[in-house]
């Protein structure tokens, strides 16, 4: 293809398209990527799991040595439903940490905050905040002895088998050999694992009370007078155990092959030893107690129904290869897109929306925050799994109460999404998310994300009440401007996050969304068969422009004008990028100017401070901008936030090992720079045309 030259003077959106693509052997492009250890390292743990469970073991192929990974990638088991919450002994109430603003909107304006002062306040909001917090639900390992140590293990052949969902590990230790086999069941929060070893090593079932810590992996073991393991029932092969934590019960139901005992070793600790060289176990995490004692099913089962799991999963969705680029990045970079594949399928497409660090470990008290649902979850209707985000899509409507009252208490029809919460949907007090407003947007863009992958009446149907009411609460926040006859975005922080809510207005990212978004609910109005809303078509008409300084750069807020020589405008997210990119172009904007800040961007933000979807970000916006050097080399830019670890966990820092926003922007920006966007005629716009990005697809869904 001819080499594309655009002078800023013209530049226009570059069009884009696809055509058609070479078969792609998926298992050879899945397999190459599996991971593989052959040491103890913390950051290199490795899960299986289903979206409602996951399961993370370290080099042994269980949760053998928990406390060796706390600090890095931990040895989690967390479900969506297992969460707890402390007792509240003060009877802290929600309304306690409710706080009035004015934004000049014409009334007040209550948000759920945090305060500073200590008194009852302080004490209901960090109350609220910490609980619930999501359960670590037992660790699963070797009993190996208290003796042993990581140090005593050699010979290490550890690999994660993508394609069939199966972990494969070898070891020695004391001289003997040890084989371990492990799995999630696809539609059970069930773990299966095989030993083989002549040690007749027992497998322990430990259980931890939960630390209510901000981040981390939830595992309090100088706590065991405040919980209980009991032995409900047991024969042979099977055990039903009950689990009490202060309110919170739920139950562990085992079944075990090959002669066995289980005893208890100490409070909280049990240990399966078996008589033979081989034992096999399943362990069902239960929410409830079961009616009927469960017939669990075998090893050999669970694995059967695992890899026929997902080698439907890797056979139906949609596959990018790589392997015929020359260029020496593009083999890391399909390494990255196929393990964020398999990790967001395990921990980011559940029944409530993922929480940062998915179900591996928790960071804001194993709370989700809905502003990141989009960057977890939407590329899968682009890659050919649109059902893992509608599953997903169906907690909005238990949580629309809560949301219908945060918009009533503030003044704003319809309904207004929270931003940090927890399946009860409970709004958590914050002086940040409390007054984040790009989450709203996200419903009406997932919803459509959805249609467009399958465009029937009954999805309309199934969404559309809910894009109307987010809609509708969009319309009364914005305020209109009569004095310059337009609509103005103020009183919220934007996603750039270092701005004030009492000083920012409209600022460049949810000025577009606002713009996308409203003429998406119009459409919607149109396919349902209902007139468009005359209200809505005027804000989209006087939507407010992105303001722009005078060397034509657009600021991060029109109040914001000296975005380019103070550096608390240049850090953390480059939100101005969004507007183009993850949106499509409009109005508001003009691509010679969004140009000009993106190479300014490129060269002088401050990178340190940046998270790990600032980068397919700033690759999307480059990709629609026509500037596809820029596009990849955003994606494999080599800095610390950018860093995917050996299991394919996108790192940030000592606190974030993990953080699965990353992997998911990563997928979503290759979509576009494959697939390209509604009437695009260029192939893979987002590789440079120089020969050696000879990226091969098929199966991905263009971007609106």
């Amino acid at each position: 293809m001819k080499k594309i030259f655009i002078s800023l003077a013209t530049l226009t959106l570059v069009a884009c398209g696809g055509g058609k693509q070479t078969s792609i052997d998926r298992e050879a492009l899945v397999t190459r990527n599996n991971p593989q250890v052959t040491s103890f390292d913390s950051l290199a743990s490795l899960s299986v799991g289903n979206g409602e469970l996951a399961f993370t073991v370290d080099a042994t192929g269980l949760q053998t040595f928990p406390r060796q990974y706390s600090k890095g990638v931990p040895l989690g088991t967390q479900s969506q439903w297992g969460w707890h919450s402390f007792d509240n002994p003060e009877n802290y109430r929600t309304e306690e940490f409710m706080k009035e603003h004015d934004f000049g909107r014409g009334h007040k304006e209550v948000y759920a905050c945090q305060f500073k002062e200590p008194g009852r306040q302080q004490g209901a909001a960090n109350w609220h905040r910490m609980n619930p917090h999501r359960l670590h639900l037992g660790i699963i390992g070797l009993e190996l002895g208290d003796d042993v140590t990581p140090a005593d293990i050699t010979g290490i052949q550890q690999e994660l088998d993508m394609w069939v969902g199966k972990i494969n590990t070898r070891f020695m230790l004391k001289g003997e050999t040890y084989d371990v086999q492990t799995v999630c069941h696809p539609t059970q929060d069930l773990v299966a694992t095989s030993v083989s070893s002549k040690a007749h090593t027992g497998i322990k079932l430990h259980f931890p009370y939960p630390t209510g810590a901000h981040a981390d992996d939830a595992c309090n073991w100088d706590s065991d007078d405040k919980h209980l393991t009991e032995i409900v029932s047991q024969d042979a092969q099977t055990a039903l155990l009950k689990r009490t934590l202060d309110k919170t019960t739920y139950y562990v139901a085992l079944r075990w092959e090959g002669k066995a005992t289980l005893a208890e070793k100490q409070r909280n600790y049990l240990v399966l030893t078996p008589e033979e060289d081989n034992l096999a176990l399943s362990c069902h995490f239960l929410k409830e107690e079961p009616v009927h004692a469960p017939q669990l099913p075998l090893f050999a089962e669970t694995a059967t129904a695992s890899a026929d799991h997902w080698t439907t999963f890797w056979k139906e969705g949609a596959a990018v290869d790589f392997s015929h680029c020359t260029d020496s990045r593009a083999k890391e970079l399909e390494r990255r897109v196929v393990l964020s594949q398999y990790l967001l399928a395990i921990q980011s497409a559940g029944s409530t929306p993922p929480q940062e660090t998915g179900l591996t470990y928790n960071s804001w008290f194993g709370k989700f925050h809905l502003e990141m649902i989009w960057w977890h979850q939407a590329w899968q209707p682009l890659w050919g799994h649109p059902e893992l985000l509608a599953r997903t899509m169906k907690w909005y409507e238990s949580a629309e109460p809560m949301a219908r009252e945060i918009a009533k208490r503030q003044g704003f029809d319809g309904i207004r999404w929270m931003k940090m919460t927890d399946p009860s949907s409970k709004e958590a007090p914050s002086n940040v998310g409390s007054f984040l407003i790009w989450q709203q947007p996200h419903y009406i863009y997932m919803a459509e994300l959805i249609y467009r992958a399958n465009p029937t009446q009954e999805v309309l149907k199934e969404y559309y009440r809910l894009v109307q009411e987010t809609a509708k609460f969009m319309y009364s926040f914005a305020v209109y401007d009569d004095f310059h006859g337009r609509f103005i975005l103020k009183g919220a922080i934007p996603a750039q996050e270092t701005l004030k809510a009492a000083t920012t207005i409209n600022s460049p990212f949810e000025l577009s969304y606002w713009h996308y978004a409203m003429q998406t609910a119009q459409a919607w109005r149109e396919r349902m068969g209902e007139q468009r809303n005359l209200e809505w078509d005027e804000l989209i008409d006087k939507l407010s422009p992105l303001a722009y300084n005078d060397d034509q750069l657009y600021l991060a807020s029109e109040d914001a004008t000296d975005t380019y020589k103070d550096i608390r405008f240049t850090s953390d997210h480059m939100a101005v990028l969004g507007s183009v990119g993850i949106l499509p172009m409009n109005k508001l904007i003009r691509a010679d100017y969004m140009k000009n800040t993106l190479d300014w961007v490129w060269d002088n933000w401050n990178w340190g401070k940046t998270w790990g979807w600032d980068y397919p970000m700033t690759a999307m916006n480059a990709t629609r901008l026509g500037d596809p050097e820029k596009a990849v080399g955003a994606l494999l830019m080599e800095k610390r936030t950018n860093t995917y670890l050996p299991n394919g966990h996108n790192y940030q820092d000592g606190r974030l090992r993990c953080y699965l926003p990353g992997n998911g922007g990563l997928l979503t920006a290759v979509a576009l720079m494959c697939a390209g966007w509604d009437g695009c005629e260029v192939k893979n716009p987002g590789f440079p045309k120089d020969g050696t990005w000879d990226v091969r697809w098929e199966g991905l869904k263009p971007m609106p």
